[in-house]
């Protein structure tokens, strides 16, 4: 007897419904994926970034200390600079990634008792500068203009780069590419790349436009450099420091025992250490 072959039987209608309805919720699920992805990618300035404006009307009233701006690319960086009568030299400082100058330039006695200017920038939108924070070449080319505008008046005198938490790549990408006599980073980042792997491990790194890396800049220094980093910081674990310190011979690393992300500075090792490297150059 011959056989015939049978159609496939054909699916319930029940279960086309089922099926259509799964292939829609993977649908918006995928979707929704794709736009928390894009929103991401396009707004992660608001992610890595946390200024605090002043009104443009906001004084700085601190002894010896000049409000100066410098004219970037479609915007204007508010900067302060504590200016000594004779100084051996000037910290350009790079801060972290939130507040203004108003929460940070707060440790001027410190650098005159060192016999240091202090030179401090803030980033766009922070403070009273202007215009936003759109690019990492951007982020640079402003840290690079305000360093060509200061370094000048310095010629002869000690220059140091100093960059805290999130400054710290801006701060070593400066100093790879211009002569400075010290490099201070404290509480650093291998990169932003990493710390995004270690907090978002289920996100692509390709989203990241702000990878700022650290170590591939410090891969390049030859000048010394001071690492300093709180064992207790959870933020940015000492792993990162010690990183670092393994791509740079010259470098030093000062650990702090009991010290978190933002009291570094309050520890009586950290300004020891900070002082002798200042006054051994």
């Amino acid at each position: 007897m011959a056989r015939f072959e049978t159609a496939p039987a054909r699916p319930s209608v029940s279960r086309r419904g089922w099926l259509r309805r799964a292939a829609l919720l993977i649908g918006l699920l995928g979707a929704g994926c794709g736009l928390v992805l894009a929103a991401i990618y396009w707004r992660q300035e608001s992610l890595l970034f946390d200024p605090a404006p002043l009104p443009a009307e906001h004084v700085f009233s601190l002894p010896d200390v000049h409000e100066v701006r410098i004219e970037v690319d479609g915007a204007s960086l508010s900067a302060l600079h504590l200016k000594l009568p004779n100084p051996r030299g000037v910290v350009f400082f790079l801060h972290g990634n939130s507040g203004n100058l108003a929460t940070w330039f707060t440790n001027a006695a410190f650098y005159r008792n060192a016999n240091y200017d202090l030179f401090m920038i803030d980033y766009r939108g922070y403070g009273k500068s202007s215009g936003r924070i759109a690019s990492q070449a951007q982020l640079r080319a402003d840290v690079r203009q305000a360093w060509d505008w200061l370094a000048p008046q310095y010629a002869g005198k000690k220059r140091v780069i100093y960059g805290r938490s999130l400054g710290t790549a801006l701060a070593a990408g400066l100093s790879a590419d211009v002569p400075a006599d010290l490099t201070v980073l404290v509480s650093p980042y291998c990169s932003m790349t990493d710390l995004m792997r270690a907090n978002y491990p289920l996100l692509p790194t390709l989203l990241l436009r702000y990878p700022l890396p650290t170590c591939e800049y410090v891969a390049r220094l030859h000048t010394p450099l001071l690492l300093v980093h709180g064992e207790a910081d959870s933020v940015i674990p000492i792993a990162h420091s010690e990183k670092i310190l393994a791509l740079a011979p010259q470098a030093q690393l000062l650990r702090i025992p009991g010290a978190g992300h933002n009291d570094v500075h309050q520890f009586a090792a950290y300004i020891e250490a900070l002082t002798r490297c200042l006054r051994a150059l």
